[in-house]
Parts: structure tokens; sequence; C-alpha cells
């Protein structure tokens, strides 16, 4: 079942165009990691798909509609963002998630029971419950992450996006969290675009990769298909040697010549 479907995509800036030729389709149950040199589009991708970018040209679809004729309720509905800056002032852990719920509640009213319930389910998935009475600038970094992504999972989205969720992280947090994110999308029936830096753990628990180069799609599909020494030549204009396992595949750049 496809989630998210773009057709021709140009979007950019007033002064500048960032992205065109975009064509790509997500389905249920895909983690999609976004590969690209700095400044080459990633995160505009990302506000394109999120509806805070307008495009020049072409069409994005969620479920089947235009995202143009969704409201920002209904798309707060659909989608949750995460992003790899986020201020979370005094409130605690609880107030923080609860937010998520937000965009479900009706004007002038507050969180029903139900509400609670999908926020303690939210936090006991992401493994924060405990936390919930702590204030989030008591927390670690590893910690306040899952606490954004339980609150993106107390909005039930269909599809999740992420810019650059291991950012700041230690590599035991960086496991976690993408070990999450992975169970997330085979066990909720959800789409996630991820931009990530780092290529070997992209490839480590995405289903697929997508390659930016100059603005247009450089590869896209599963992490055997696109992570060959070519196109990592053409992404990054130096040689990689890649290894290959039956579980896996890793990458480092060559460095002998």
């Amino acid at each position: 079942m496809n989630i998210l479907e773009i057709q021709e995509l140009e979007v950019g800036y007033p002064a500048k165009t960032v992205l065109s030729n975009i064509n790509l389709t997500v389905s249920a149950g895909q983690f999609v990691s976004v590969i690209a040199p700095n400044g080459t589009g990633k995160s505009t991708l990302l506000k394109a798909i999120a509806g805070i970018l307008k495009p020049h040209s072409g069409t994005i679809f969620l479920h089947g509609k235009a995202l143009t004729d969704y409201s920002r309720r209904e798309l707060a509905q659909q989608i949750a963002v995460v992003g790899s800056e986020v201020t979370m002032q005094e409130y605690t852990a609880l107030q923080m998630v609860l937010m998520g719920r937000f965009p479900h509640i009706p004007r002038f009213s507050g969180p029903s029971p139900a509400d609670h319930e999908i926020v303690e389910t939210a936090m006991q998935e992401s493994g924060v419950w405990d936390k919930r009475f702590r204030s989030c600038s008591e927390l670690s970094q590893g910690e306040r992450q899952k606490i954004i992504i339980a609150r993106a999972l107390a909005q039930q989205p269909r599809l999740l996006l992420l810019d650059e969720p291991t950012a700041h992280l230690d590599i035991s947090n960086q496991f976690s969290i993408l070990h999450l994110i992975k169970k997330l999308a085979l066990t909720k029936n959800m789409a996630v675009i991820a931009v990530m830096h780092d290529i070997n753990l992209a490839m480590q628990f995405s289903t697929d990769l997508l390659f930016l180069k100059k603005g247009q799609v450089l590869a896209y599909g599963s992490c055997r298909e696109v992570a060959t020494a070519e196109n990592l030549h053409q992404l990054y204009d130096m040689d990689f040697i890649l290894h290959r396992d039956a579980a896996a595949t890793y990458v480092r750049p060559n460095m002998t010549e």
C-alpha cells in the first residue's frame, strides 16, 4: 500500500530551486534513509513532504490525495516530524509526549482518557514511560530523542519523517534509536523517511536508500541495489570499498590511492 507518492517535484526557495525532477513512492513498512552530501536538499525534501515548503511544480500525494488538499490539522494527524534540534524548555516528559495528541483533540477540549492511554503506549514502546515525571532538561540526549519519537508516535501518524535522528548521540543510543524506528515501521504499518549521514548505520537499519546528487535522485531502491561502488563514487566523488556478507553490506573509503 503506497503511503507517499511524489511526481515530478521541483521545490526550493524564491531565489533558488533546490530539488528537481523528484519521483518517489514509499509504502507502509518501508524505512527509507536519504543519503547525500551536505547542502544538496535532504532537509528541503522533508520540508516539502511535510507540507512546510510549497513545491514550485509537481505533486506530492499522501494516500492518493494531493498534499495541498489536506488541512494543516489533517496533515498533523497523518505526518509526524522529528527534527535534529528540539527545544523542550521545562516540560516534563509526559507533557512533551502529550503534545503529540493536540491534532486529534477537539478545539476547546482537553485530553481524554483515550488520549492518555495512547500517550502511555507511545512512551512504553519508546522505553521512556519511567521518565514521565522527569523534566526534559534533566534527561540525557538519547532519552530526549526517545521522548520526541514517543511524541511523534502519539500522533499516530502513517508517515514518520526524521531529520538526522542520531545526531549528537553516542553509538549505543544511535543503535537504540534506529532499532526502535525500524521496529515501528514494521509493527505500526508506517512509512519512515530519515535523513542520515552515516551510510553504514543507514544500511544496517533501513529497507531502502535514496541517494540525492545535485538536487536530483541519483539512485533509489533496496540497500543492496543502491549501495554500489559506482553509485557511491558518483555521490561523493571518491572511491569506496564494499564488504558484503549474507546479512549486510558495509562500506569504507578507499584510502590506498
